[in-house]
């Protein structure tokens, strides 16, 4: 009996070791090499099998020419893209569905990644042939999801299957434009020995798939788990191969959901597509500023709008600050929405050029409506509504800010000030603290624009 080889392979970058050890020398993280068995190698599987170009064990290129061309003699003529009935979701892909290409959504379980493209593949199913793949439900309780959303069911083709060889044959006799697999951690191949959900299956799963795709110009859109973190699991070589990777955020104590791109080969990068969670399904948010804007009446201390700009727009965000005398001897700083080490450095930043000191004061900022901003954007903003709560002054409610501060207290201009400016005078503000290299030369009608250099003078302009 022949003896089943074995690997260690990284769970983080999908490098493999004949042996276990506690570091990966690639990627230098610990912990994090996972046994696998090897299959034997298939007759015919050499450098003149068919399967070389393709993507898997001999590639990641898929159907391409192996002739050599000059790079200026190739078509530019733009792809045409697919809808995907959504809005939202085209301006995160960059446009709509790329055929051939294969998107990975994430998200936590509860957040919406199942219904999201239950109703995009029972509206494509109406024009575009389509395959919906589930290998986590029956048949009958994604019917029933579809009959409690009031979907059109007629014309999107369902199979229930985790085997990757029955799906992709399958996938070659029904031919759809649209192939949907919920999720690529219940996939298998027969000849992987490992469990489904294991680094060696998802990888080949995931690439026996994209070459189908990429083969058969269909687009292939996979559901993908997250680890506790909200990392995407299963080997980080996963999020090589595809050619995007969303991720839908929302706590289950919110009706809102946000779609972040953290990868895209056909759009921009960190795009933002806002929805939200109601009784029929996900549902597009026009305008998300003004969701994020549903202020009290009352004014209180401490509480802010920025404008922050995601993707290809702005979008004016609410940001809260709390300070409170601490009774410990290292007080708290709790960032919620915001990174908690750039809340440190802006605290020294304020007692350092402002001269008020918060380092007997507990700091906690929140971000309204769940968004993560990713951007510097939001420093001065989060300095000042830093000093309204500690000097329990509340700030104008038509008052507006954004700005980048530098560790010498110097108010730096950020992309798109101009644009920033002229959405924040759409919703009605009157007044707005900017970097001084963003400031108009003609301000918008009704909006008194003043322009900082300093950190003091932006304290002074309150």
């Amino acid at each position: 009996m022949a003896k089943v080889k074995s690997a260690f392979v990284c769970t983080e970058c999908g490098a493999e070791y004949r042996k276990w050890q506690g570091q990966c020398t690639s990627c230098q993280e610990w912990n994090t090499l996972s046994e696998v068995r090897l299959a034997p190698a298939r007759p015919g599987a050499g450098a003149g099998s068919g399967a070389s170009g393709g993507v898997g064990r001999g590639g990641y290129a898929g159907d391409l020419s192996r002739e050599v061309v000059d790079l200026a003699s190739v078509d530019l003529s733009e792809v045409p893209r697919l809808s995907s009935t959504f809005a939202e979701f085209d301006r995160v892909l960059g446009g709509g569905l790329v055929p051939g290409s294969a998107v990975l959504l994430g998200g936590h379980p509860g957040a919406g990644k199942s219904t999201l493209l239950l109703q995009t593949a029972c509206k494509l199913a109406q024009e575009r042939a389509s395959l919906y793949v589930t290998g986590e439900e029956s048949l009958s309780q994604v019917a029933m999801r579809a009959h409690r959303l009031q979907l059109p069911t007629r014309g999107l083709k369902m199979l229930a299957e985790t085997s990757v060889e029955t799906i992709l044959g399958v996938a070659e006799r029904e031919r759809p434009e649209v192939l949907i697999i919920d999720s690529i951690q219940t996939m298998h191949l027969e000849d992987i020995a490992s469990a489904p959900g294991g680094v060696a299956q998802v990888r080949e799963s995931a690439a026996a798939l994209t070459r189908f795709a990429k083969q058969s110009n269909t687009v292939l859109l996979l559901v993908g788990h997250v680890t506790k973190d909200g990392s995407l699991a299963g080997p980080k070589v996963l999020e090589h191969m595809i050619d995007a990777s969303l991720l839908l955020e929302g706590g289950a104590d919110s009706r809102f959901r946000t779609l972040r791109g953290q990868k895209n080969r056909f759009g921009a990068v960190n795009e933002l597509g806002v929805f939200a969670m109601l009784e029929h399904g996900m549902k597009e948010v026009k305008n998300p500023s003004a969701i994020f804007l549903s202020r009290n009446e009352e004014q209180s201390a401490g509480s802010l709008v920025m404008v922050v700009w995601e993707g290809t727009r702005p979008i004016l965000v609410e940001v809260q600050a709390l300070l409170d005398e601490s009774a410990l001897g290292n007080p708290r700083r709790v960032a919620v929405g915001l990174d908690q080490n750039r809340l440190a450095m802006l605290l020294a930043v304020l007692h350092r050029h402002g001269g008020l000191f918060t380092g007997d004061q507990d700091v906690f900022l929140n971000v309204v409506g769940g968004v993560k901003v990713l951007e510097t954007s939001a420093d001065l903003a989060v300095l000042v509504a830093v000093v309204s709560s500690l000097q329990n002054r509340p700030l104008p409610r038509e008052l507006v800010v954004f700005g980048e501060v530098g560790l010498s207290g110097e108010i730096r201009p950020v992309p798109s000030g101009q644009e920033r400016i002229v959405e924040a005078a759409k919703h009605g503000f009157t007044r707005a603290i900017v970097p001084r290299g963003n400031a108009p030369k003609r301000s918008p009608e009704g909006m008194e624009v003043v322009a900082v250099d300093k950190l003091a003078e932006a304290l002074d302009a309150l």
